[in-house]
């Protein structure tokens, strides 16, 4: 549900900007690629370990 309040404001900010005709502060695209990546590994990490440890188990 938060991810979801944040992608509202976040739009909502999106939209304001666009009206106003600002440039937006946030960073470039590939950037935000990269966060993405290290979300990813972060949560795939613990998964990995909890593999690794079934099959030496």
């Amino acid at each position: 549900m938060n991810y979801l309040i944040s992608l509202a404001i976040g739009l909502g900010v999106g939209l304001l900007y666009g009206a106003l005709d600002f440039r937006s502060p946030a960073p470039p695209a590939i950037a935000l690629v990269g966060l993405l990546g290290m979300l990813a590994g972060e949560q795939l990490w613990p998964m990995g370990r909890q593999l690794v440890a079934g099959w030496l188990s």
